[in-house]
């Protein structure tokens, strides 16, 4: 069973989502070569306890960190580092805010200092990969409509969709129903309708799709070292059509 959130409570996840969006933008402006990703991760857990929101990641299933930072060739679930970041590195920042136990989720990759032409496009594309998914989540669509459109533009650019790693519905709890593949046939998933509320988190790697996770358990990266990036909203289906509740405006 999909839930569907009332006005009321897209309004909730929406002020999670603006407050999501709002670290996001601080981290932009800290993103430099010689940071840590760890100082990155210390900074979103001060800045969400001052706005009396908790990074509900923290403790999911033991994870130990405010957020995911995921350089290179991580495609996701990296942990947060005193490694400091290198000059043409670009690193992926995922969190989700719960506020008033409500949560909205969003990854956005950011480039350290000058990053070499192969990562401005891998960063670019995923970012119009994901935007392009969002335009298909209407009520009446199915979930592979936006699964089929990621896919198409990627390859069509010339980049695999990571397949191990798909969005999700998302409320009370991270991860509820549906699962929203980046890929597959327009035919699959339910059909959406008026307040669900799901994520759209595509990750394209500039090699193949395969990927595999370290011994920590979570550390996800590239079997072939390519570069991987991903960027995610948390998008609501209403009547008008999709409601991006982690915006940056930018």
């Amino acid at each position: 069973m999909v839930p569907r959130r009332t006005s009321a409570e897209i309004k909730a996840m929406h002020e999670a989502g603006k407050l999501l969006s709002q670290c996001h933008k601080e981290i932009r402006k800290r993103i430099k070569p010689g940071i840590l990703t760890k100082d990155i991760d210390d900074f979103v857990d001060q800045y969400l306890s001052r706005h009396g929101a908790t990074p509900e990641q923290k403790g999911y299933n033991g994870y130990p960190y405010a957020t995911c930072a995921s350089v290179n060739d991580v495609v996701c679930h990296g942990f947060p580092s005193k490694s400091p970041l290198k000059d043409g590195d670009i690193v992926t920042i995922d969190m989700v805010v719960n506020l008033n136990g409500w949560l909205a989720d969003s990854a956005w990759s950011y480039r350290v200092g000058n990053v070499s032409d192969e990562a401005e496009t891998l960063l670019n594309t995923t970012k119009e990969a994901l935007y392009i998914g969002i335009e298909q989540a209407k009520v009446g669509n199915r979930i592979g409509h936006i699964a089929n459109a990621i896919q198409s533009f990627a390859e069509q650019k010339g980049y695999s969709v990571v397949k191990d790693f798909i969005g999700h519905g998302i409320g009370r709890k991270i991860h509820e129903s549906p699962i929203v593949p980046h890929f597959g046939p327009i035919e699959q998933g339910p059909v959406l309708e008026e307040g669900m509320v799901i994520t759209i988190e595509p990750m394209l790697n500039c090699g193949a799709h395969f990927v595999y996770v370290e011994e920590d358990g979570w550390t996800a990266r590239t079997v072939d070292g390519s570069l991987s990036a991903q960027y995610e909203h948390t998008v609501a289906i209403t009547s008008d059509g999709p409601m991006i509740l982690t915006e940056q405006n930018k």
